[in-house]
């Protein structure tokens, strides 16, 4: 199978394929410009060489002599040497060649542009003439008088420039190689840190790699939240945004607490918002370095108030139990009273607990007429004495049916009592838990008072927002649902001190009707 190249791998490739492009191109105009500095520096040589021959009063005065080939053709072959140029001629005006490097051609007509020269001027022009193509000059020769007496024309020829520049060759060449070296260098440097970054990943391992985990992130029921090391989120799935919240406002107090502390987390409940979620937090590592932490969600809402609703069944499952066992001894007793003859007393016995039942039943179902929390509160009360403990339900309690939702009032009413009840449980007697329920200036009034030891007034917000619990930490969830409620009606609680020991819980709701 074919391995195919990562990211770092083609990064490297292309890298260097633009580096080598740019320094190639660099290069050719390089080349390109110190052609045309070399052109221009043998213009400059040529153009002043031919002014000093121009301006020799040996020239001068030679041009005009009997033979002024013979006095000049070493001068000029001298000139030539010295200033390292190709060709030093000198003329008469009529393009008669004086000097010349190679002797046949003296006495011969010059190839080449003299007329500017002829009126005054300068010829500074690249052409071909009898010793190849050449950059040359041409300056006219002033007699005392001012009379152009003859042209002088000096040269070098372009293979001469082109040597020229052939010896800049091999430092061009280094350079361009040192450029070429440094540029790989960089290129490489920098495809090992993204090799390391993408682990030797391609471009299509990891866009399937995304998919999969975009897909995963999506399709999981959990909330998923991935917490960086200085505590921002970095990724956040649907179901997380969906429980927090967070597309509207920051993380839930308790949880950008759990999240701040970074620790490690095993199904402990939060509150956020109206929702009880279970948080497990675990801290990630990669190759022995810490990244951050990874915090899972699950919604326990609805599973929390099932499970309040299924212990109190079983609470009252249980109480039903053991009343019907009462009840059946009671039974033995009356018969046998019967039997005995001692009807009276059979009558009183059978009668007083029932007596005592339907009063509690009256004055529940008379004072609330909303079945569900009716239902709730005598279940309570069998619960309560199943425990040894007296329920009493304060006589003025009233409250309509549509007051509040069933929902919530039970929520309220029942985690109010089973906080009291687990108070007073394992007192001394007299144990006893009072119920009020009263609706009165549209508000819902809810209090209830026990005679247990009673609740810190440090420990009051952390048990109403926090799931605080006096048996152990996370356990105890009533009271933060209870506040919940509170809050979802702009409602208030209040935590007393009750007479004679024991706490007073008292909740404030806004009427719904």
């Amino acid at each position: 199978m074919t391995r195919r190249w990562s990211i770092a791998g083609q990064l490297f490739a292309l890298q260097v394929l633009v580096v080598s492009l740019l320094v190639a191109g660099g290069t050719a105009g390089a080349v390109l410009l110190a052609r045309d500095d070399a052109e221009d520096a043998a213009t400059d040589i040529v153009l002043a060489v031919a002014e000093t021959v121009s301006h020799s009063p040996y020239v001068v005065d030679a041009v005009s002599a009997p033979d002024p080939a013979a006095r000049l053709q070493p001068y000029a072959e001298a000139t030539r040497v010295a200033t390292h140029t190709d060709f030093v001629v000198i003329m008469a005006p009529d393009r008669t060649r004086f000097t010349h490097p190679t002797t046949s051609l003296i006495g011969k007509p010059f190839s080449g542009t003299i007329e500017p020269a002829l009126r005054g001027g300068q010829v500074v022009e690249t052409f071909t003439g009898s010793l190849g193509e050449s950059v040359r000059a041409v300056v006219p020769v002033r007699a005392a008088d001012g009379r152009i007496t003859g042209l002088v024309s000096v040269g070098i020829t372009t293979e001469a420039v082109n040597q020229r520049l052939l010896r800049q060759a091999p430092a061009v060449a280094l350079a361009t190689g040192a450029a070429l070296l440094l540029a790989a260098a960089g290129a490489w440097l920098l495809s090992r840190r993204l090799r390391r970054q993408t682990h030797g990943l391609g471009p299509a391992e990891m866009t399937r790699m995304y998919e999969y985990y975009d897909g995963v992130l999506h399709a999981v029921r959990e909330g998923l939240l991935v917490v960086d090391l200085k505590g921002r989120v970095a990724l956040a799935n649907d179901e997380a945004k969906r429980l927090l919240g967070l597309g509207d406002a920051d993380l839930p107090p308790a949880v950008a607490e759990l999240v701040a502390s970074g620790r490690n987390a095993e199904d402990e409940p939060v509150l956020a918002g109206g929702r009880v979620l279970v948080a497990n937090q675990r801290a990630t590592h990669f190759a022995g370095r810490r990244l951050g932490t990874v915090l899972t969600l699950r919604d326990h809402t609805e599973l929390r108030a099932l499970t309040g609703e299924l212990d109190s069944v079983r609470g009252l499952t249980e109480a039903l139990r053991a009343q019907a066992h009462e009840a059946a001894n009671r039974l033995h007793t009356v018969l046998t009273l019967v039997e005995l003859g001692r009807t009276d007393e059979a009558v009183r016995l059978a009668t007083a607990e029932l007596a005592i039942a339907q009063r509690l039943t009256d004055r529940v179902v008379g004072a609330v007429t909303e079945p569900a929390l009716a239902a709730l509160l005598l279940g309570k009360s069998a619960q309560a004495a199943e425990r040894g403990v007296e329920l009493v339900v304060d006589e003025e309690s009233r409250l309509d049916e549509a007051a509040l939702p069933s929902r919530d009032l039970i929520t309220v009413v029942g985690n109010l009592v089973d906080n009291a009840l687990e108070a007073v449980a394992g007192t001394d007697p007299p144990r006893r838990v009072t119920v009020l329920v009263r609706q009165d200036d549209g508000e819902v009034l809810v209090r209830v008072g026990d005679t247990g030891p009673g609740l810190p007034a440090e420990h009051v917000t952390d048990a109403f927002r926090r799931g605080w619990s006096t048996k152990r930490e996370g356990r105890g969830l009533g009271l933060a649902l209870v506040g919940q409620v509170v809050r979802r009606y702009g409602g208030q609680y209040d935590v007393a001190p009750a007479d004679g020991g024991g706490a007073v819980i008292t909740v404030r709701l806004r009427s719904a009707s």
